[in-house]
């Protein structure tokens, strides 16, 4: 996984922060999962949900002021611990 992260922060180094970032998650449809990932952003940040065709899935989208690189890394790393949920 760290690879991925280390390819993420190379992409990141070339933007100018601060700057809105566009996370993205997919989620088995699941309250409680949801709720996990939702309670890692600030209550400002921009959050979308679409239901899957089937409505087994739920994608996240979130949108953040973010500071840096590095900030977004964390947060990936954050979101990547709970079991179930896929990071874009």
């Amino acid at each position: 996984m760290s690879d991925v992260f280390e390819s993420l922060k190379k992409q990141l180094a070339l933007q100018e922060w601060p700057d809105v970032f566009l996370f993205k998650f997919i989620s088995p449809n699941d309250s409680e999962l949801i709720a996990k990932v939702t309670a890692l952003f600030d209550d400002g940040t921009d959050l979308k949900y679409k239901r899957s065709k089937t409505g087994k899935y739920v994608s996240i989208s979130a949108k953040e002021m973010m500071l840096d690189a590095e900030s977004i890394i964390l947060r990936y790393k954050e979101v990547v611990k709970i079991k179930g949920i896929i990071a874009l």
